[in-house]
């Protein structure tokens, strides 16, 4: 039964490899035996993360671009597929809330930064669009792969502060449903799209909106944890076994889903 879950040999490429969660998956990924390729747009703190994957006895790979190049897509997916010879996954990780596109507690809409705003948006909806259009177009030409993509529970219900950060992830959750239909039906059945919907983990974007700078919770993490029926943050560790599902044979009849991990978050009214 275990096998069914298994990614052992898969080629699994990941933006934001650098960053907590895309770091943290990359550790499980290669663990469970797939090889890692670390995408990014800093080639020396890929290959920080990817020495430290192949120090722990597992197989990785660094590769620079921009997300929100297609022309630097395009050439890193040259290199992957020269080295590797496929490409069966794809960790659409690169994203992210950024100052900028945060309102302080006594800002409303009409004080939003628009710069902030665009380049949120950007990062997020385009920073997803644009690897899945190059890398989709290589798991097209062998028949096979599954690429998983970061929605948030912003994108279920309106989260205050964050207009732009919530519109970009809605729409990732749109793009899912819309990318894993067209490819199943021109396609077929071994192609498939998903997204996991994260609920609230502390990384370094969102640190010091939820934590003071003594580590206890400010009056937004209180909030949260009220809404949380687990009563507690996530771990980032604690997105990887669901990752890893929707990327094997387990998950071989899913696509366009949204699956979240969230303690509860979703579900529950507050009441």
């Amino acid at each position: 039964m275990n096998e069914i879950f298994s990614i052992q040999g898969k080629i699994a490429v990941i933006t934001g490899a650098s960053g907590v969660l895309g770091g943290s998956l990359a550790e499980s990924f290669v663990k469970a035996g797939a090889t890692v390729v670390a995408l990014g747009r800093n080639q020396e703190t890929l290959d920080a993360r990817v020495k430290k994957l192949t120090d722990s006895g597992g197989e990785a790979f660094a590769v620079e671009a921009n997300v929100m190049d297609v022309e630097s897509l395009e050439a890193a997916a040259n290199k992957i597929v020269e080295k590797y010879g496929k490409i069966d996954i794809l960790l659409n990780i690169a994203g992210g809330n950024i100052p900028a596109a945060t309102l302080s507690p006594d800002q409303s809409f009409l004080d939003m930064n628009i710069e902030g705003w665009n380049q949120v948006t950007d990062l997020n909806i385009n920073g997803t669009v644009y690897p899945s259009y190059v890398f989709g177009k290589v798991m097209a030409q062998h028949g096979s792969g599954s690429i998983v993509n970061i929605s948030s529970m912003a994108a279920y219900s309106a989260i205050t502060r964050v207009a732009g950060y919530s519109a970009a992830k809605a729409a990732i959750t749109n793009f899912t449903q819309w990318l894993a239909s067209d490819l199943a039906l021109k396609y077929g059945d071994t192609i498939r799209v998903n997204a996991i919907a994260p609920g609230f983990f502390i990384g370094d974007q969102n640190r010091n909106i939820l934590l003071n700078p003594d580590g206890s919770l400010t009056e937004r993490s209180v909030k949260v944890i009220a809404k949380t029926p687990m009563g507690r943050f996530g771990d980032a560790e604690e997105l990887n076994g669901a990752v890893q599902f929707l990327c094997s044979d387990a998950a071989s009849f899913i696509t366009g889903a949204l699956l979240p991990v969230d303690g509860g978050f979703s579900a529950f009214s507050g009441v």
